[in-house]
This record gives structure tokens, sequence and C-alpha cells, in this order.
């Protein structure tokens, strides 16, 4: 109901609402997803899930085996009859890959221009926007430049600028920020985030921060299916598989409920946290413990540690991941200092630190 009494206003419409459905060799893409008008949802997956394929499709590019699409609120795509298919150019969707793939023989300002002029804008307007998106994307007076004179980075803030001035109604991002370095892939993941923030946005990634600083949420897809959705953090915080607990860089150790705590073989976990207590209740529940690297310490004998064979230890990023009869674990430099294979050692995670989650039917399945 509207404020003051008023009439009830009609149910907002979805920027973007479809089901993809694509057979694939070994398994078939079958992913519903529903992103809000000036909404930027993640899509991150193992390599070979079927994200590229989900986009592919959404962009008009891969053609559906099933399901629909459909852009703030007009069917592009459906397979069931009445059977629809709107071409790529006129689906009010832009597609903005690995690669820049700006036209070689025009300046920075014509592949800008590009979109604008050939939906009909005058020449003299279109140059004149695409100026003022070089310049909103950082590259002030560039306009004259060919694409060859640009390092990767400012062409890739060049594919953005020209993405962005079609006015679409949808962008579709497929890791443009792979082949950029950490530096560089910094200051368009700034700019991105400043400039898709009225646009409706799917980005696919494989690095968490991208993830965080672009997305209200993220779906993860796994051979094809979407295994997680919801808020960015929050999915981070409880990854539902191994995968997302990869990118998170959280340990996750399934093992199963007992006598109210988790258990798997000799190690024992508890849990400070109502909702993983609730969930620990049930004897025989397969659950997973989640917690930090940085969480576990090699502890003398007591109720909350777990005696560990070290059977292998590799570096990480962050620490050490020390490979036990209990799991690999992932530990903080500090905790492992002085760890070798051979030992036996004594793990501890305070429960105040430990997360459980429910493990899914089709993990238990492998």
């Amino acid at each position: 109901m509207a404020a003051g009494g008023g009439a009830m206003s009609a149910p907002a419409v979805a920027g973007l609402r479809a089901r993809v459905v694509v057979p694939r060799e070994h398994f078939t893409v079958d992913v519903s997803l529903q992103v809000e008008t000036r909404e930027t949802v993640a899509v991150m997956g193992p390599s070979g899930a079927g994200k590229s394929t989900l986009l592919q499709a959404l962009a008009g590019l891969e053609p559906l085996g099933g399901g629909e699409i459909a852009v703030e609120g007009r069917v592009v795509d459906r397979v069931a009859k009445p059977r629809v298919r709107t071409e790529p150019m006129r689906r009010g969707v832009v597609l903005l890959g690995q690669k820049p793939r700006l036209f070689p023989h025009l300046s920075a300002r014509e592949n800008v221009a590009f979109g604008p002029r050939a939906a009909g804008t005058d020449a003299r307007a279109a140059r004149a926007g695409a100026d003022d998106w070089l310049a909103r994307v950082g590259l002030p007076g560039s306009g004259e430049r060919m694409p060859h004179e640009l390092s990767g980075g400012e062409q890739q803030r060049v594919a953005v600028a020209r993405a962005l001035a079609a006015s679409p109604r949808v962008v579709l991002l497929d890791e443009p920020l792979v082949a950029l370095d950490p530096e560089t892939a910094g200051d368009i993941r700034r700019m991105l985030r400043d400039q898709l923030i009225s646009t409706t946005t799917v980005a696919v990634t494989h690095d968490a921060a991208d993830a965080v600083a672009l997305a209200d949420r993220l779906i993860v897809v796994e051979a094809g299916r979407v295994t997680q959705v919801g808020p960015v953090r929050e999915v981070l915080a409880a990854p539902a598989s191994g995968f997302v607990a990869s990118i998170a860089g959280v340990n996750r150790l399934v093992g199963v409920a007992s006598g109210g705590a988790w258990r798997s073989g000799d190690a024992r976990l508890t849990s400070a946290h109502p909702a993983s207590r609730a969930l620990a209740a049930t004897d025989g529940v397969a659950l997973a413990a989640v917690f930090r690297p940085g969480d576990v310490r090699v502890a003398e004998a007591g109720p909350e540690s777990w005696p560990a064979a070290v059977t292998r230890i590799e570096p990480t990023l962050g620490g050490v991941r020390v490979h036990t009869d209990a799991g690999a674990i992932d530990l903080s430099l500090d905790a492992a200092g002085g760890v070798a294979v051979g030992d036996r050692i004594r793990l501890r995670v305070d429960p105040a630190l430990v997360r459980f989650v429910a493990v899914p039917c089709a993990e238990l399945a492998r």
C-alpha cells in the first residue's frame, strides 16, 4: 500500500528473469535466476561448470534447450510455444568478456560511439557522449587514441565505456578482469563498481574479491546447477560446498552430528552459535564444520582438541595446508611453526569461531 493509504502500486518488474537450460556433453546447464533492476549478481563456480554458457545464452549467443529469458518484463527468448527468439542486438543486453575486442581500425571515441550510432543517434551527439563516457571510466582526452596505443587496462576501460554507452538494460560480465595484473584489476574493479551502480548486472568471476566488491548477491553454479545463493558475505561465511570454501579461504570439514557436536574419526568440534548447535542436535546428520585458518591452534591435550597425524604439508597464500588423517586443514604460519611431516599433533578451534552447515545430499552421494 502506498504511503497515505493510496492505491496499491504495481509489482516491480525484475531487470532480468530467466531459466536457462542448455544441454552439454556431460551435463545439462539448468539455472534459474532473477536479478532486480539495478542489482548486481555475481556467479561463481568451478571451471567448466556452465557459467559462461549461462551468459552466452542470456546474450542470445547460445540457443536455449529449454526455459525462458525476460528483460524488464519482455520475453526475449522462449523455447515453449509461442516460440520467441529475439536477436542479440535487440535484447537490450550487452556482454563484456575477458578480452576487450575493440575495433582495431577505430579510435577509442569511435569504438564507444559505435553502439549509439548503430541505434540511430546523431554522429555528433554519439561522439560527444563517447567523450563523456571515456572521462567517466578514467580516460579523459583519449578519444583520438587507437586501440594499439592503449595498455591492456586502458583497452578494458574503453570496452566498459563502449558497453555502457549503448544504454543496455542488462550488462553481462564474463571475467573481464582475469587477464589484468592485480593493480590494474583493482583499478578497473573500482571503476566498474562506480559505473554499474544504476545497471542490472550479472558478473561471472573466479575471484571472491570481485564478488565482494561488485555484487549484492552471489550465485554458485556447479555442474550446471545452482548449489548456493544469497548475500555475498553470507555465502562465503557458510560455504555449502568445498568449492565455496576454497574461494572463501576457509576450512570446511565434513563429518556427522554426534552428542551435540561435529565428529569425524577422533576429531570433535563444538560451536557456540545457536543455529549451528541446532543443526548438531540430531545425531547422524551430515554436517560440515567451517572455520578460518587463523582460528586453528596447535594445542596441548584438552576437551576441545583432537589428535592428528601430519602426512603432508604444502604452502598456501596465507600459511600452510596440513594434510592429516582428519582431513586437510589450512593453518596460519604462526600456528604451523615447527610442525613437520610425521608429527602427531593436537588441534583446537575455539567454539565461538566454528560454524556448522548442512551437507547437500549430492555431495554425500559422490
